[in-house]
């Protein structure tokens, strides 16, 4: 993975550590983000694991490095602590397929046995018009805790058809996707990687469309295809996940080798060192929810955070 070298690394770096102990903050960071970025992390997370992080860390300042739909989320579930995103611009693509009013409006169509589980990344908007919200982590144990029968799945449809091989349930999905995980991840992309590597292990993210999860012999989120690696006698591994990932797949195998599809998420490239520092030293990129949406966008995640 490239992660270019920023100017004055390592004075950013003590900087961003005397800023921290000003500020009583901690910074959390996805596993997707650059390699520079996860280093000065007090924590490296999925999505899930960063979301529990939130509600335990003893600081009233949270430095979230992920994208705006991740920080919006900590900011539902910690009205009392001030979350920054260092990139106030890093959105989801993911997340603008589905917009509030929209699914409201299917919701309703469908009728009132239907749940809407809305997938975390998703606006607070949405969460706010769901029954329960779900991780890649959870997805599945999400729907399978539900009365209902019939589901309206959003955005990810690639992730709809996966929850929906895996349950009896009546998924309905939203027509949304991943860019980085599809159509970046092909199954083109992924028989040249066999191809050269016939040997090696493949992994694939269940946001990745059904041809590709077909080709994988393991289909799990982040923190998943991590615990899977380090319990693997395998020594090889194609990678169908952001690019990002393959920093602490190789901190903590050095000795296995991993292949990636080189599918980047531009989003979550803008945070940097630099714009990590800045938010620290102004305290200007906070991310606010209004109330009316917090308190009912809450309900979903901790909905899901009881299972």
């Amino acid at each position: 993975m490239m992660d270019f070298p920023e100017p004055d690394a390592s004075v950013l770096e003590k900087e961003i550590a005397g800023l921290k102990r000003t500020r009583n903050a901690v910074i959390l960071a996805h596993l997707y983000q650059r390699p520079s970025v996860q280093r000065i992390a007090d924590f490296v997370g999925d999505t899930l694991e960063l979301t529990r992080r939130t509600l335990e860390a003893d600081a009233e300042i949270i430095v979230f490095c992920g994208v705006h739909c991740m920080a919006e989320t900590a900011a539902i579930l910690n009205p009392q602590k001030t979350i920054l995103l260092p990139e106030l611009s890093a959105r989801c693509a993911l997340a603008e397929f589905a917009p509030a009013e929209a699914v409201r409006q299917r919701a309703q169509a469908l009728g009132s046995e239907v749940a809407v589980v809305s997938y975390i990344h998703s606006t607070a908007d949405l969460k706010a018009e769901s029954t329960i919200c779900c991780t890649s982590a959870n997805a599945v144990r999400v729907v399978q805790s539900l009365e209902q029968e019939r589901i309206l799945f959003v955005p990810d449809r690639n992730m709809a058809s996966f929850v929906a091989e895996q349950t009896t349930r009546d998924i309905i999905p939203w027509d949304g996707h991943c860019y980085v995980h599809d159509p970046n991840i092909s199954t083109g992309v992924i028989r040249e990687l066999q191809r050269l590597h016939p040997n090696a292990v493949v992994m694939a993210h269940p946001e990745c469309n059904a041809g590709v999860r077909r080709l994988a012999h393991f289909v799990g989120g982040p923190s998943r295809m991590l615990d899977f690696v380090a319990a693997s006698d395998s020594l090889g591994f194609i990678v169908g996940a952001e690019e990002g990932l393959l920093h602490p797949l190789r901190e903590r195998n050095p000795r296995k080798r991993f292949y990636s599809t080189g599918s980047v998420c531009s989003s979550m490239r803008l945070t940097t060192l630099a714009s990590v520092r800045l938010a620290l030293d102004r305290m200007s990129d906070v991310v606010r929810v209004p109330q009316e949406v917090r308190e009912r966008a809450a309900v979903a995640l901790n909905r899901m955070l009881e299972l």
